[in-house]
């Protein structure tokens, strides 16, 4: 199928979001809820990123929220956004993955019309105006919130940016975490963060940032062994995005309880 042609002056050339814009037929995007923001809609939690030596390094853990109860126990936050890029999510659910996904057709899009790759900076510009977009839902309680780092192939590091629900995007030097335990999950890495980690130390920190959230913040899922749930961490390095396998962050996860309970043992 080919694309529809355009005149000069309305050619959303790249712009997959202004494609769809001047598309017969589109869905619109609902600006306001017919009936209110009282039900409650499942939310996810905590997202953290580091830098470490080689690249980045971004975790998520694996509940959703709606209330006061479990909406989900498995769910995932963090995907890749590109080859060389990821996000995470955190806010409403199911628009936050709504977003992630046509954040990641627009890259896709981006790269077959111009025949380039867009610059880490302007993947971070992409993914704001889109949250910028959802502002009128968001001051309806339906808040998006990502968190996007990636490698920086022009410079050779990683880098991460935040965002705040206005669109507004601001690039943080070694480390972020968002959601309801975003806070306790920055502490602990700010406490273990230092220049040059290796990977194996950058993992773990992730997922001790997570534990230590968990065991605070009642929305953010902490390792499941019965379910044989645990969070998705993925590393960006100049080889791509890679997602670590699950039986290797079950792994880190039963050390690091051992370590706690021998703490407590003496």
């Amino acid at each position: 199928m080919a694309l529809p042609l355009f005149p000069p002056e309305s050619d959303p050339g790249p712009d997959f979001v202004g494609l769809l814009r001047l598309t017969p037929g589109r869905a619109e995007t609902p600006t306001r809820m017919e009936t209110g923001a009282t039900m409650p809609v499942p939310h996810g939690t905590t997202v953290v990123a580091l830098r470490y030596a080689e690249g980045v390094v971004m975790a998520g853990d694996r509940r959703a929220t709606a209330g006061n109860v479990i909406a989900h126990h498995a769910m995932e936050k963090v995907f890749p956004a590109d080859r060389h890029s990821a996000v995470a999510i955190a806010g409403t659910a199911g628009m936050a993955i709504e977003m992630v996904r046509l954040f990641q057709v627009q890259l896709e899009h981006y790269e077959k019309v111009e025949g380039s790759v867009l610059s880490l900076e302007g993947k971070a510009n992409q993914l704001a105006q889109m949250v910028r977009q959802h502002l009128p839902m968001a001051m309806q309680g339906l808040a998006v919130v990502p968190l996007f780092a990636g490698f920086d192939t022009a410079r050779g590091v990683g880098r991460i940016f935040n965002y705040d629900v206005t669109g507004g995007h601001y690039e943080d030097t070694d480390f972020q975490a968002t959601g309801s335990g975003g806070r306790d999950a920055r502490s602990t890495v700010k406490l273990g963060w230092r220049e040059g980690l290796s990977r194996d130390e950058a993992l773990d920190l992730a997922i001790q940032s997570l534990y230590e959230a968990a065991d605070e913040d009642s929305a953010t899922g902490g390792p499941d062994p019965v379910r044989g749930i645990y969070p998705i961490v993925a590393f960006v390095d100049a080889d791509g995005y890679r997602e670590v396998p699950e039986d290797e962050v079950a792994a880190r996860f039963g050390a690091l309880i051992a370590r706690k309970q021998a703490e407590r043992a003496r």
